[in-house]
């Protein structure tokens, strides 16, 4: 693992997924001369920029594509209003969509918060793509939670993304209001500058507004419809679950012997760590993947 590369810029590649309703745009990192190795998603409300100076470090040992799921970052893959009860089985089409087309052997599917979701999500459909799963505080509910607005609609995301300032007059003013305050208290600078860089679009007016919109971002929080519990037996790859010590999403307590029950599922928690554990913790989500890609 060559850190030096953390300040290496990916390769921009656009993914046509006309099943889907258009393109998205991805950044790839690593050798071109051979397969895809791991596929990356990003948490709600991200973006695949936010993760390039946790990834840029392996691409001299693995060819990486992360991808900008639909309503964020530069996907063209359009955000729109859910039909109730909303799920996330739509983004994660869109993932098996991406990984069916790929000329590659079977990969792994990696991802934070929604993004380790939806590859869980998608690896169901697909087993026969999918070499192993890591996945990075996942949002897993109670089963049953998706029902409880208590849980979902009425929750602190929720709300907190509706009133989520969308426009601001440049990207050094979002990155000034944003240094050291709430989520970003654990980021380096870097990571968020990668962040704002594409999770910001430029207006008309020469100001600049979010990408992934409040209500977009507030819809991924309340579409809990999908059932990941009902996904773990028919993924045949091994999937190893890292958890935040604080605040997870991955919320399986009194059911972990229900959640490893396969025998092919490691589930371990992070000490010291918030639901931002790969900003926290890069070293692990590297050295994770590099396992789960068997390199």
């Amino acid at each position: 693992m060559d850190l030096s590369l953390a300040d290496a810029e990916p390769r921009v590649r656009t993914l046509a997924l006309p099943g889907r309703g258009g393109e998205t745009q991805a950044l790839e990192f690593g050798p071109q001369d051979r397969p895809i190795d791991v596929v990356f998603s990003h948490a709600n409300g991200f973006n695949a920029r936010t993760y390039r100076t946790i990834l840029g470090p392996l691409a001299d040992r693995l060819r990486i594509l992360a991808v900008d799921q639909r309503g964020h970052g530069r996907s063209g893959l359009p955000s729109y209003e859910r039909p109730a009860p909303a799920s996330w089985d739509d983004v994660a089409d869109d993932l098996l969509a991406l990984i069916r087309s790929l000329d590659a052997p079977p990969l792994v599917l990696a991802g934070h918060s929604m993004g380790g979701t939806i590859s869980l999500l998608a690896a169901s459909e697909a087993p026969d793509r999918v070499k192993a799963l890591a996945l990075f505080d996942p949002v897993i509910m109670p089963q049953g939670a998706a029902r409880d607005p208590g849980l979902v609609g009425e929750s602190p995301l929720v709300q907190g993304a509706l009133r989520r300032r969308a426009v601001f007059p440049s990207r050094e003013a979002v990155i000034a209001a944003y240094t050291g305050r709430g989520a970003f208290r654990t980021w380096t600078a870097a990571m968020l500058a990668d962040y704002v860089a594409d999770g910001f679009r430029a207006t008309a007016d020469g100001q600049v507004e979010l990408s992934c919109s409040p209500a977009w971002e507030a819809s991924n929080f309340t579409s809990h419809a999908h059932d990941p519990w009902a996904a773990l037996p028919r993924v045949t790859a091994p999937i190893h679950v890292v958890r935040a010590e604080e605040g997870s999403t991955c919320r399986i307590e009194g059911h972990e012997a229900e959640f490893t029950a396969s025998g092919k599922v490691k589930v371990e928690t992070i000490p010291g760590t918030s639901h931002f554990l790969p900003m926290e913790r890069p070293d692990l989500v590297q050295a994770l993947l590099l396992e789960a890609a068997g390199v």
